[in-house]
């Protein structure tokens, strides 16, 4: 497994060594000892799937302490673009994302840390998307930023007009007038 660094601290995309024969393609999706090696130690306790068909943007989502969730994500058919925010406290970087196309060509994974707003766009027909949490979903401590927030300035590869979200995602407020829980760590 290759660890390639983002623009930012934390999110790492993994690139796994992947077999390819004339029955088809292996590669090790996950493993504990590489993960607490090469990234952090982590206890993943749940696992979800999502299905989605092309147009859906989902996010940008996250859960605040004491349940924050760090996240380990891969599209395992189809495309997305997966895209995190830093939205730690006194962080150089804060308010700033990375975007990473996910695919089931690519076999990339992305991992989430806590402190950082996540979402992602179809863009293929259709998707499914996994990922593995750090904490289960507590709804008492959800939260979420406007997916379309001008501050932001992401590009989700859809055209916001055709775009299909959620009534709930319309509902998160602009990064402006968010006040984070998160804390920069050096």
């Amino acid at each position: 497994m290759e660890i390639l660094n983002t623009n930012i601290e934390g999110p790492k995309i993994l690139k796994p060594r992947v077999f390819n024969d004339s029955r088809g393609y292996f590669f090790e999706s996950y493993s504990k000892r590489c993960f607490d090696e090469e990234i952090a130690k982590i206890d993943f306790v749940q696992d979800n799937e999502s299905c989605s068909t092309y147009g859906v943007i989902r996010g940008l989502h996250f859960q605040c302490p004491p349940h924050c969730q760090a996240k380990l994500v891969r599209c395992v058919r189809g495309k997305v673009l997966d895209v995190a925010v830093d939205i730690r406290k006194g962080s150089p970087t804060y308010g700033k994302y990375v975007a990473v196309e996910l695919s089931e060509e690519n076999h990339l994974q992305f991992f989430i840390p806590h402190g950082f707003a996540h979402g992602f766009s179809v863009l293929s027909d259709i998707a499914v998307f996994q990922y593995k949490c750090d904490d289960y979903y507590h709804p008492e401590t959800e939260g979420g930023l406007f997916l379309l927030d001008t501050d932001l300035n992401i590009d989700w590869r859809i055209d916001p007009a055709k775009a299909i979200l959620s009534d709930k995602d319309l509902k998160h407020c602009n990064l402006k007038d968010f006040n984070s829980p998160f804390k920069f760590e050096a």
